[in-house]
């Protein structure tokens, strides 16, 4: 992740007029936001980290490929675990989207029609957030939507998830949103990731949407795709903002 952090710093030099701007009280209700210096669609991405490490800091460089079609991007910050409930830790990202929806026309981005994305445990939070007011769709990269593995594991000493928890915070168990919804994940993640996208698309079959499995890609180096212009993600980003 070091030159991911190196990329994110140059990044956040270009585009310093919005930095930490606050939509709560907590450290780190605070958004990054790039404009693009012209009225465009405006993604939203929650970075990830199992809802306990990482910082929003990390993955500006994430914000390059859209940048580059006119889109607007905004970073979200939230607060980790065990500081925060994983519930806590939804309703500060829907917050984030609440305030963006207020706030992103006067930087130039429309709020009536954001894109909220996200990497790990930012694609869960992604599609904790698919309902709220002005979201039009979502791109979840290699995320989690079934929390009883995590529940049953080592990540759950900081997130002290219950068996209820569990079912009132796993996208899968909750009813499926009627917006489209992008399921994205690379070819060489953990089986788990895996499994957890398909089994999610399987549920959705019949809602907008579809799944994307990137070859040879693994939880890391599918982040690639986003920060280049060209990328797969970067154009499945253009495709729901109806750029392509």
């Amino acid at each position: 992740m070091a030159d991911l952090d190196r990329r994110s710093a140059e990044l956040r030099a270009a585009y310093p007029d919005y930095l930490n701007l606050a939509y709560g009280p907590a450290p780190r209700n605070r958004i990054d936001y790039f404009a693009s210096g012209r009225p465009g669609p405006l993604l939203v991405f929650i970075h990830g980290g199992y809802w306990q490490m990482r910082h929003k800091d990390t993955f500006s460089a994430l914000a390059a490929g859209p940048l580059a079609h006119g889109m607007h991007v905004a970073m979200v910050g939230y607060t980790l675990a065990p500081d925060a409930t994983l519930a806590q830790i939804v309703d500060e990202c829907r917050r984030a989207v609440a305030w963006l929806g207020d706030h992103a026309p006067t930087f130039g981005g429309d709020a009536e029609h954001m894109i909220v994305s996200g990497w790990s445990a930012g694609g869960h939070l992604a599609a904790m957030c698919l309902d709220e007011p002005g979201v039009h769709s979502a791109l979840a990269i290699s995320g989690i939507y079934d929390l009883e593995p995590v529940r049953m594991n080592y990540l759950n000493d900081k997130l002290g998830l219950t068996p209820a928890d569990e079912r009132a915070l796993s996208p899968l168990h909750l009813p499926l949103s009627p917006k489209s919804l992008v399921l994205a994940y690379g070819g060489a993640e953990l089986p788990e990731l895996q499994r957890q996208s398909e089994v999610f698309e399987a549920a959705r079959a019949h809602l907008p949407g579809h799944i994307a499995c990137l070859p040879g890609l693994n939880h890391f180096t599918i982040l690639d795709e986003l920060v280049s212009p060209t990328g797969a993600l970067t154009r499945k980003v253009r495709k729901l903002a109806a750029l392509i």
